[in-house]
């Protein structure tokens, strides 16, 4: 439908874990298995749902970050510089029926942050030998603004980096030549998935970065700044997008809010290709803020949620479209489901076949409103 990403029907990138990688998971967690048996379950798991993923009819694959535990903390610990810190981060998500606590490790800045070696490099491989002709490999990392966000100053040593400006010029550097090298090995389409900058439309999380001693005002034109640093000296055939997600953790999430709080600066500078932007329920508000998308910019409409199984209308979908284009060229606009199946190995409320109509729903839709490519 496209000739670049991101496509007409795309998706987040993370997906469910079938009941035998997670046993063999938690096998290998527990000594069980050795680390080349998990590996073997991996592996296939991979294959399977690559083959998923065309059968849906989609242009693009990922590994659905089936080698992972988190979307961002393996890739965060892989870097030079940061370790896994004692202490334990506290987050309330919220879902239809209650509350859930979730207590992940945090994170510490001790070292110059620096690419030590390309994360993800042996998975993007994998992943790109076993993904066929005309379906484009599609790698997707945390966004440099996640390194800093939740653990803020108190997580960055002050012995080693007394200056924050000498912090985020080091993280825009490793960000820089991760996409260099992941580029080298035949990446042309890799995400930076960020709640940071959706968090931020949140007056609540705005509160939370006035306690932890930052600028909520300011924030998001940091880490924007931090961003595009990394993105200055990217290859031409590497398509780069950011997915803005208020949390996803078993069906829940963490934030509420309109896009406008974070909208002229995040469409008008952020040097990405396209934005995978929540919109699945009124948490996100209405598209209004799309109005500060320019020409050539990609909006990957997330309409369809990863969070319950039952299937949108796609007469709805698509009226949200023509809605969603009063603000910003239908040609610039394509569709996805609001975020991932799995942000963690839980994964959400719904089930393999479930999640697998979502896709095919988005392909026909997409097909239905710009055709087939």
């Amino acid at each position: 439908m496209t000739a670049r990403p991101p496509f007409r029907a795309d998706h987040v990138g993370s997906l469910l874990r079938p009941a035998v990688l997670r046993e063999a998971r938690r096998d290998q967690a527990a000594g069980e298995i050795s680390a080349e048996q998990l590996r073997a379950v991996e592996d296939d798991a991979i294959r399977d749902v690559v083959k998923m993923q065309k059968a849906a009819g989609l242009e693009s694959a990922t590994d659905g970050e089936f080698r992972r535990s988190s979307w961002h903390m393996d890739f965060i610990y892989a870097l030079g510089g940061v370790s896994r810190s004692d202490e334990r981060l506290h987050v309330k998500f919220h879902n239809l029926a209650g509350d859930l606590e979730f207590s992940p490790p945090g994170l510490q800045v001790d070292g110059k942050v620096r690419l030590a070696e390309p994360i993800f490099a042996d998975h993007f491989e994998f992943l790109k030998a076993h993904t066929d002709p005309g379906i484009t490999p599609k790698l997707t990392i945390p966004s440099p603004s996640m390194v800093y966000y939740r653990g803020g100053r108190a997580a960055v040593s002050e012995t080693v980096y007394p200056e924050l400006d000498e912090f985020f010029a080091d993280l825009s550097a490793a960000y820089a030549e991760q996409l260099r090298a992941m580029n080298a090995l035949g990446c042309t389409y890799l995400q930076l998935d960020d709640t940071s900058l959706a968090y931020l439309n949140d007056p609540k999380q705005r509160e939370l970065v006035a306690r932890m001693g930052s600028d909520p005002d300011t924030m998001h034109l940091r880490n924007i700044s931090t961003i595009n640093a990394a993105l200055a000296g990217k290859p031409d055939d590497l398509t780069v997008t950011t997915h803005l997600c208020r949390g996803n953790f078993r069906s829940s999430w963490v934030a509420s809010g309109s896009y406008e709080f974070v909208a002229e600066a995040l469409f008008g500078e952020l040097a990405v290709d396209g934005f995978f932007l929540e919109y699945d329920d009124e948490r996100s508000g209405g598209f209004e803020p799309l109005r500060f998308v320019p020409k050539g910019k990609r909006v990957v409409l997330g309409l369809v949620t990863s969070k319950r199984p039952e299937l949108e209308d796609p007469d709805a979908l698509v009226r949200r479209i023509e809605e969603a284009s009063r603000y910003v060229d239908v040609d610039q606009l394509c569709l996805s489901p609001q975020c991932g199946f799995s942000s963690t190995e839980e994964g959400n409320d719904l089930t393999a076949s479930e999640q697998l109509r979502k896709l095919e729903l988005i392909v026909s839709t997409a097909e239905r409103v710009w055709g087939r490519s």
